[in-house]
């Protein structure tokens, strides 16, 4: 799973990542939320829809079913028949916007997190962590934003912090790091945070996919 702040470089790391792995014989499923089936790219068109108002509950219910959907339809079976999956966005990503962004009560949005997925959690989080204001200006050249990016800066310094809170709880899964630095060198930090779960003959740990 890749989280971090809007305009963290996660789409082209993911895609950087998996090209490195097609070179060990590994063929990664690369998906996304939201979105990533049919049903969760229609619900991607209206949470991400700069001309509407969304109240952060329905915003939030929309991204958990959107998520239901997404691993029943698509991570499990590709974890169940032995494949990599590569995600844009999972369950930490509610946690830092709709509960630390948007004020909602965090053990609430873990419980339904934890249905949602139905007990399917990454072997690996790679937090591209970067200040808000670098990344916000980076999607800013790229065009309109959307209805997240357009949220205020304020929100975003609250969802980074939410990221950084959950990396530094679980250190033994996340991996935070320094996304303001050239792609390269940030493609090989990502390898190094996850080549112990994909190298031949590296020791796995417990339920690695």
């Amino acid at each position: 799973m890749f989280e971090g702040p809007e305009g963290a470089g996660k789409s082209t790391q993911i895609a950087r990542l998996a090209e490195r792995l097609r070179t060990l014989g590994i063929e990664p499923l690369q998906t996304r939320e939201p979105g990533g089936t049919p049903m969760g790219d229609r619900v991607r068109e209206v949470l991400l829809d700069p001309d509407l108002r969304v109240d952060p509950l329905a915003e939030f219910l929309l991204y958990a079913a959107g998520r239901a959907q997404h691993v029943a339809e698509v991570i499990a079976p590709a974890l169940a028949a032995g494949g990599v999956v590569l995600s844009d966005r999972f369950s930490a990503a509610s946690v830092a916007y709709q509960g630390h962004g948007r004020g909602l009560d965090l053990e609430w949005v873990g419980d339904v997190n934890a249905r949602a997925v139905q007990g399917c959690a990454p072997d690996r989080v790679v937090l591209l962590d970067l200040d808000p204001a670098v990344g916000l200006a980076r999607v800013a050249a790229r065009g309109r934003p959307d209805r997240l990016e357009a949220a205020d800066l304020a929100f975003h310094q609250r969802a980074r912090a939410g990221f950084v809170a959950q990396a530094d709880a679980d250190p033994d899964r996340w991996r935070r790091l320094d996304a303001d630095q050239g792609a390269d060198a940030l493609a090989d930090a990502v390898w190094n945070a996850v080549a112990d779960l994909v190298q031949p003959g590296s020791a796995a740990p417990e339920g690695a996919r």
